[in-house]
């Protein structure tokens, strides 16, 4: 299946943001991609570098306007996308969301990010209620897809229940990157830990890994620190975390790859991690500390 990755570095002007997106998608899927993987809050800047009430404005109901516009694009273009947007479920819940449309426009379903960061800008708690659906994939007319979001890249145990679940590729919209005053060594090791991280993810799910991050340098509003330099670096990793394709740091790009589901199965035979797992020793892994 040809998948496509869609990185690209956002303005203030949510119009002119969603033209580019508009621009990628049909020149992905002009070259024969199925699955196209949008970043997280793909439609504007990202906003979590601040606590400001009056961006809660911004979130939509879903089905809502980008369901409604993007689910043209797919159906006109026959692509299954992966939406990230910011969800008004009901005064005060608010949520971060990935929905995926199919190819025939409709929605096929919805990822609410289930663990929320809230550290020096990325102050996402002061915004999202944490998710309430579970670790569920998704049932498309291309599979069975496990969309997770972003700080959920960092947990094993929701790749595995996704997996366990039935998903055949995990997906992560992200939206990460550096605070300029952090050293190049620092700047290094946390690009290289997001990357490995959810390279054991594949390994040890034996599934392919699709990670879209989005490019670009977003100041901070509140002029407290530098902003945030977003790292791109969007990647496709194999079923034994082998990197079969990866974008650049700095510029837009669509990355487009071609995955071959059949090799889960390969690989399952000859690394059975699911047979040999020990779940009857399990029992402390739901404990918040032993």
């Amino acid at each position: 299946m040809k998948t496509a990755l869609i990185q690209q570095s956002n303005s203030a002007s949510q119009e002119a943001n969603i033209a580019k997106l508009t621009q990628s998608i049909i020149a992905c899927a002009k070259q024969g991609a199925e699955l196209v993987v949008l970043q997280e809050l793909h439609n504007g800047l990202y906003f979590c570098q601040t606590e400001d009430p009056a961006v809660f404005d911004q979130a939509e109901t879903i089905p809502g306007p980008s369901t409604e516009y993007f689910g043209k694009l797919a159906k006109e273009n026959q692509v299954v996308i992966v939406l990230s947007l910011f969800e008004k479920r009901a005064p005060g819940v608010y949520h971060n969301t990935a929905v995926v449309l199919d190819k025939d426009g409709s929605i096929a379903g919805k990822y609410r990010k289930m663990h929320i960061p809230d550290d020096p800008a990325y102050y996402e708690k002061f915004y999202f209620t944490p998710g309430d659906l579970g670790f569920e994939p998704i049932h498309t007319s291309i599979g069975k897809l496990g969309v997770l979001v972003c700080w959920d890249q960092w947990y094993p145990e929701a790749a595995r229940l996704m997996s366990l679940n039935g998903a055949e590729l995990l997906i992560y919209p992200t939206a990460i990157g550096w605070e300029s005053t952090d050293p190049e060594a620092e700047k290094f090791r946390q690009k290289d830990a997001w990357i490995t991280i959810q390279r054991s993810h594949a390994v040890a799910n034996g599934l392919h890994v699709l990670s879209c991050n989005r490019t670009g340098h977003e100041p901070d509003p509140s002029g407290a620190t530098n902003g945030i330099q977003f790292w791109g670096n969007s990647f496709v990793a194999g079923p034994q975390g082998e990197i079969i394709a990866q974008a650049g740091n700095h510029q837009d790009e669509n990355l487009i790859v071609e995955v071959d589901l059949t090799r889960t199965e390969t690989v399952r035979r000859m690394w059975p991690f699911f047979r040999d797992r020990r779940i009857d020793a399990f029992q402390n892994i739901i404990k918040r500390w032993l």
